[in-house]
């Protein structure tokens, strides 16, 4: 089995190299590739959804991001103890008709041993917003290491 460092037990530095590695994984847009960080049998709720393992990862991902256009999220470290982080989040994103939305939601994270996240517990509300709103302004990808964060942007 292979480590995702930093590894718990966190210190405030690892829990915030942590939560921008997640940040970063998710905007690059890739089910696969975001799933390597999770156990095989990780068990999530997001939303109203629940589900386990990698498989069922993915599968979601690719339904959220086919639905979720021009996705881009920042996440803020909020808390850490041992092996687990609370972060809020913040994504803009649009449906395919071009309404824009505004994602504000927070997530509770359990990892292993391993560093692999083993549980994720996220509750998310959108809101609508105009496009002349967004905030979130750079090329799709991970958002660059000089743009601010939720604090600096004032959310």
């Amino acid at each position: 089995m292979s480590e995702r460092p930093p590894l718990p037990p966190f210190t405030r530095e690892t829990a915030i190299q942590k939560v921008r590695m997640a940040e970063n994984a998710w905007n690059t847009g890739d089910p696969e590739k975001v799933s390597l960080a999770y156990t095989k049998d990780s068990r999530w709720r997001n939303r109203a959804e629940f589900f386990q393992g990698r498989e069922a990862i993915v599968a979601f991902l690719k339904r959220k991001w086919a639905r979720e256009l021009d996705y881009r999220l920042i996440k803020e470290l909020w808390a850490f103890h041992d092996n687990r982080i609370a972060v809020r989040f913040q994504y803009e994103w649009h449906d395919d008709s071009g309404n824009w939305f505004r994602a504000h939601g927070n997530e509770n994270w359990e990892f292993d041993e391993r560093g692999l996240m083993r549980r994720r517990e996220a509750s998310i509300n959108d809101v609508p917003i105009r496009e002349s709103e967004r905030k979130f302004l750079w090329e799709q990808g991970p958002r660059p290491d000089d743009f601010p964060g939720l604090t600096e942007l004032g959310l």
